[in-house]
C-alpha cells in the first residue's frame, strides 16, 4: 500500500460516482489527497465556487480523516465528451502534477489514482508521468458530462451535500389572505419537496403570544434572520430540484414599512443577499379571511399593501411572475405550469 494518493477532479457537481471512486481509492493508500480544480466550462445556470465544491467534499468525507481536501485555482484540466477522446500532453501533465504536489506540500511520493478505461495503459501513464498510477473502477452509469450540463435530470445521483447548490428556490408572495401559505403547502406536496415556512406568523406565536400587539421595529430583523435560517435548512436538505419558500423578505419589509413607517436596513440587506430564483406574486383579490392576526382587510388596505410590495420588488430589481386569477385551483395550476416550464423543462 502506498502512503499517499492523489485524485484530481472538477466535481461539478459532486455525484455518487465520484464518491464511489474516492472510497475505492482511499482503500489503496494511507492518506488520500483530493484536489479540486476549476471547471473549464462552468454551467451558467448553476454558478458554484471552488469553496462550494470543497464544502461538499469536506462534509461528505467529514468522518473519514484519512481523506484530505484541497483547492487549486491556478489551472484547470480539460473536459472530454467521452473517455475515448482523452489525450495526454505529457509535459503539460507533468508540470501540473509537480505544481500540485509542491503547492500542497506533499513530501511523500504520491500515487495518482485514475479511472479504469483510460485510453493509455496504467504502465504507459506511470512511465510517462514518472509517477505511480493506480486505477479505480469505471462507473459507466454516472456520466459526469451529462450530470454537469443537466443536473436537474440527474438529481437522484447528485450527492446530497451538493444538492443545495442545484435546487431552485420558488417564493410564494402576496398580501394578507392571498392564499400564499396554502398554495405553498400544495406545491411542496405536489413535488414532494421541502418548504421554508413563513417566519413572521411563527414568530408572533412563539415570541408575542399569538397577537401583533407587542410587535415592534426591532422584531423585523429577528423575523428575517429566522426566515434566512429556515431557507438554508430547507435547501440543505433539498429532496427535489425545487424548494418552496412561503413568503419572502420583501413581504417582511413591506409589513415593516406599513406598520412602522420606515425601512429596516437589515431586512433590506436580506432581500439583496438571499435572492430567490423565482417569485410567484399572488394578486390580493381572493376573499378576505379574518384569522385574528390579520389587519389589512379593507379593499383600500389590500390595494395599498400590494402596491407597496410591487414598489419594493422594483426597488431591489426583482422580477416576479404575477398570478392574477381569484380562483384558488387556477392559481395552483398556473404555479405548477410555471415551475415545470422554468425549472424542470430547462
Amino acid at each position: 500500500m502506498q502512503k499517499s494518493g492523489l485524485i484530481i477532479g472538477h466535481f461539478e457537481p459532486l455525484h455518487l460516482g465520484h464518491i464511489r471512486s474516492i472510497l475505492h481509492a482511499s482503500s489503496l493508500v494511507d492518506v488520500l489527497h483530493i484536489v479540486i480544480t476549476r471547471h473549464p466550462n462552468p454551467n451558467p445556470k448553476f454558478p458554484v465556487t471552488l469553496q462550494d465544491k470543497a464544502r461538499w467534499l469536506q462534509m461528505a468525507c467529514r468522518d473519514l480523516p484519512f481523506i484530505k481536501i484541497h483547492i487549486c485555482d491556478d489551472f484547470s484540466f480539460p473536459v472530454h465528451d467521452s473517455i475515448e477522446n482523452i489525450t495526454i500532453n505529457i509535459d503539460s501533465y507533468n508540470a501540473k502534477l509537480d505544481y500540485i504536489k509542491n503547492t500542497l506540500q506533499i513530501v511523500d511520493e504520491a500515487t495518482l489514482l485514475v479511472t479504469e478505461g483510460h485510453p493509455l495503459s496504467k504502465e504507459a501513464v506511470t512511465s510517462a508521468l514518472n509517477i505511480e498510477v493506480e486505477t479505480t473502477p469505471l462507473h459507466r452509469e454516472f456520466d459526469s458530462i451529462a450530470i454537469h450540463y443537466n443536473p436537474i435530470a440527474n438529481w437522484d445521483i447528485i450527492h446530497p451535500e451538493a444538492r443545495s447548490s442545484y435546487t431552485r428556490t420558488v417564493a410564494i408572495v402576496g398580501g394578507e389572505s392571498s392564499g400564499k401559505t396554502i398554495l405553498a403547502h400544495k406545491i411542496a406536496n405536489y413535488y414532494g419537496t421541502d418548504l421554508a415556512l413563513e417566519m413572521g406568523r411563527l414568530y408572533v406565536d412563539s415570541h408575542l403570544g399569538g397577537t401583533e400587539e407587542g410587535l415592534q421595529y426591532s422584531d423585523y430583523a429577528a423575523i428575517a434572520l429566522d426566515h434566512a435560517q429556515a431557507v438554508r435548512e430547507a435547501m440543505n436538505q433539498a429532496k427535489s430540484p425545487v424548494t418552496i419558500v412561503d413568503t419572502d423578505f420583501v413581504t417582511t419589509q413591506a409589513f415593516c414599512e406599513e406598520y412602522e413607517g420606515r425601512t429596516h436596513p437589515f431586512v433590506a440587506a436580506c432581500i439583496d443577499e438571499f435572492r430567490f430564483d423565482h417569485t410567484l406574486f399572488l394578486a390580493n383579490n381572493t376573499p378576505w379571511i379574518d384569522d385574528g392576526m390579520r389587519s389589512l382587510g379593507s379593499p383600500e388596505a389590500r390595494d395599498r399593501f400590494e402596491d407597496k410590495l410591487t414598489e419594493i420588488f422594483e426597488r431591489h430589481n426583482i422580477t416576479t411572475h404575477h398570478i392574477n386569477s381569484p380562483d384558488y385551483f387556477q392559481r395552483y395550476q398556473e404555479a405548477i405550469v410555471y415551475i415545470d416550464q422554468h425549472i424542470f423543462a430547462e
